[in-house]
């Protein structure tokens, strides 16, 4: 199992996942990047949906989202970066964060879709690594924002700058993942008619 939480509090509950599963290794990939902990009690759900691999960090503000942002590690401060602005130009947004895909992938199939329900095509996948797993979250609308090389050496700010690992990106992502998806009015909440 390969584990990239959000904040120190993932990495709690992360760490007590890991002690629990007696029966296979698991890795767990640390930032060293100075994130703040995420306010739980800010609207963001509690650090425990991290046994599951995979969680509602930040529901849509009317609950029924038009796109879904899924993040890991790092990352996860830019989705829901992206998610205030989103939602401010009217785009109802979730935030799902998947610190360990193993664990997600055990869930039963309620539970995936309760995170990512099937009607919500418009997805974005946000990790700084490569996007080739994340196809299968992201769907044939989706997008991933993601780093396709490696080899570059600078501090993380400059880097994620440089290759467009940023909130603005995400946004765009989610933008274009709405067309993909045939939702119009892309930025505006507006939805297709029918």
């Amino acid at each position: 199992d390969v584990v990239r939480p959000a904040d120190a509090n993932e990495t709690a509950h992360a760490w007590r996942t890991i002690l629990e599963h007696t029966d296979r290794p698991a890795g767990l990939a640390l930032t060293r990047q100075k994130l703040p902990t995420l306010d739980r009690g800010d609207g963001l759900a509690s650090a425990e949906g991290v046994s599951r691999g995979g969680y509602v960090l930040a529901d849509a503000s009317d609950g029924r989202p038009e796109v879904i942002v899924i993040a890991t590690g790092s990352e996860v401060h830019l989705a829901l970066e992206a998610r205030e602005t989103l939602e401010a130009e009217g785009t109802p947004t979730r935030v799902v964060s998947m610190p360990c895909v193993e664990w997600f992938e055990a869930q039963d199939e309620a539970y995936k879709q309760e995170v990512l329900p099937p009607s919500v095509r418009a997805r974005v996948s946000v990790e700084a690594g490569v996007a080739l797993g994340w196809r299968r979250y992201v769907g044939d609308a989706g997008e991933s924002v993601s780093l396709e090389h490696f080899g570059a050496s600078a501090d993380y700010k400059t880097l994620f700058q440089q290759f467009g690992i940023t909130a603005e990106r995400v946004v765009a992502a989610a933008h274009a993942s709405l067309i993909n998806a045939g939702v119009h009015g892309a930025g505006r909440g507006e939805t297709t008619g029918n």
